[in-house]
């Protein structure tokens, strides 16, 4: 077994950042992390896919929420216990290097900015759908380029910019979710005066075939359709460490997790199902948010819905560049990528990390207009998993990473996983669950989904393994 370095060493790095430029700075503010952390949770995806789900479990897609939502709650304390320890602009993937072995930071890493590149092209060609609608003169992929470049300036102006525009972004997503939880539940208890309601009301939830008309199997496959809309509630850790404070960043933001999944989630889900009856063809035809606001008779639910889903978009896209661009900083610093990622400019920003990044982004837009149904599909299918791959590094990592803290620097689990270490294997055990009930899934391409991209994950794994066989080889011939 090989030692294991110290935290003020892993703090540092085995060799420090490149001294092209002055660090990662700390350039967010206390309010930029807690609305990144807010508005972490609330991707796209829970506007726009939420109406699959509803159609395959019905009302009980409550409890398809629900259990994913208490999973991501542990695996978030999990990960907040080790980052308030150890903030680290690598977060899951540092710690993974850490508490596993280089090769398990080095697999993840690559597999975590994968999957933020692909997901930078299908929001951008999202975006540009929406705002070809409403001026088709300019073209789908000039929208998609325009954005793309837009946030890229953005993220290359400076942290702090990235950060303001997240501020706003996500605020608009929370006020505009807030708004549609109220409004529709005064609705659903028949106290909104001046809306057409009629259909609305608790009885939605059991009265069209029951809570569970499509059986309680159905629980599980809604799991497989809602999980992904939860990547991203890891966001806050790897920006903690470009804040003021970044373990009380860290522990804020692990410790409000329950309430922001309760009530953006759990909240606006059950409005969405109590206004409507979960078969309507309107959630089919429209997508279940809109269908609620038209069934308010809210005039041009449609546009409003398409704007609040740009912002998502445009949120998602502005994280996903600076996510992906601060993973491939962190492998850059720690050796598992070219040290140029790990350069920073004056401003502190990594500026080659995001050109990389975005160019990969750019690309895959290439794909997704040329080869929709071929390489693109290959490419979302084979990172559709990584978020469960991650969670599952997370458990294995926090397992290990306590014994160490413990041993090393105590004082420092200012957050701490409760049950240890019962609750955490037992999110372990539910993740490898859901990646062996996706195996089952072909009707929703879950086996697809999970196959390739443990191929993909092989291969990445593969050459983690022969750098690090190779790297002990060149260190024992230099001894000798």
């Amino acid at each position: 077994m090989t030692s294991q370095p110290t935290l003020t060493e892993a703090e540092e790095g085995p060799e420090g950042p490149p001294q092209a430029g002055s660090g990662l700075q700390a350039g967010l503010k206390n309010r930029h992390l807690s609305m990144i952390a807010i508005g972490g949770v609330i991707g796209a995806g829970l506007f726009v896919g939420s109406s699959t789900g509803i159609a395959t479990a019905g009302p009980g897609i409550l409890l398809s929420y629900a259990l994913v939502g208490t999973l991501v709650v542990l695996v978030m304390r999990m990960l907040g216990e080790m980052s308030a320890a150890n903030p680290t602009s690598g977060s899951f993937s540092a710690h993974a290097d850490r508490a596993l072995g280089p090769w398990a930071g080095f697999s993840i890493g690559w597999l975590y900015w994968f999957f933020w590149v692909v997901v930078l092209a299908v929001e951008a060609t999202a975006g540009a759908k929406i705002l070809e609608g409403w001026i088709p003169a300019v073209p789908q992929w000039g929208w998609a380029l325009i954005v793309m470049v837009v946030l890229t300036a953005t993220n290359l102006a400076s942290v702090g910019s990235y950060g303001e525009f997240e501020f706003w972004f996500a605020g608009i997503k929370v006020v505009a979710i807030g708004a549609f939880i109220v409004v529709g539940g005064l609705a659903v208890f028949g106290v909104l005066p001046g809306v057409d309601s009629g259909q609305a009301g608790l009885g939605n939830l059991t009265e069209h075939g029951g809570f569970l008309p499509n059986g309680a199997g159905a629980i599980l496959t809604g799991v497989l359709l809602v999980v992904f809309s939860f990547m991203g509630s890891e966001i806050p850790t790897l920006a903690a460490g470009e804040s003021e404070d970044p373990q009380r960043a860290v522990t804020k933001a692990t410790n409000s997790i329950i309430w922001r999944i309760a009530v953006f989630y759990l909240g606006s889900i059950f409005v969405v199902v109590a206004l409507l009856p979960w078969d309507a063809q309107s959630i089919a035809d429209k997508g279940s948010y809109v269908a609620a606001l038209d069934s308010l008779g809210i005039a041009n639910a449609g546009q409003i819905m398409n704007f609040i889903v740009l912002t998502s978009v445009l949120s998602c896209l502005n994280s996903g560049l600076y996510t992906a661009s601060r993973m491939a900083f962190s492998l850059g610093e720690r050796g598992d990528a070219p040290r140029a990622f790990a350069r920073t400019t004056r401003r502190g920003v990594p500026r080659t990390a995001i050109l990389v990044s975005v160019v990969f982004g750019f690309v895959a837009v290439f794909f997704n207009y040329e080869f929709p149904d071929s390489v693109f599909l290959f490419l979302v299918n084979s990172s559709g998993a990584v978020a469960l791959f991650v969670w599952l590094v997370i458990c294995f990592s926090q397992l290990r990473m306590r014994r160490i803290v413990e041993a090393e620097a105590p004082e420092r689990l200012v957050v701490r996983m409760w049950l240890f270490p019962y609750l955490t294997w037992a999110a372990a055990a539910v993740i490898v669950f859901v990646l062996g009930y996706m195996l089952t899934d072909t009707e929703h391409d879950g086996r697809t989904t999970v196959l390739l991209s443990l191929l993909v994950a092989a291969l990445v794994l593969a050459v983690a393994v022969v750098r690090q066989r190779v790297g002990t080889a060149r260190a024992a011939a230099g001894k000798d």
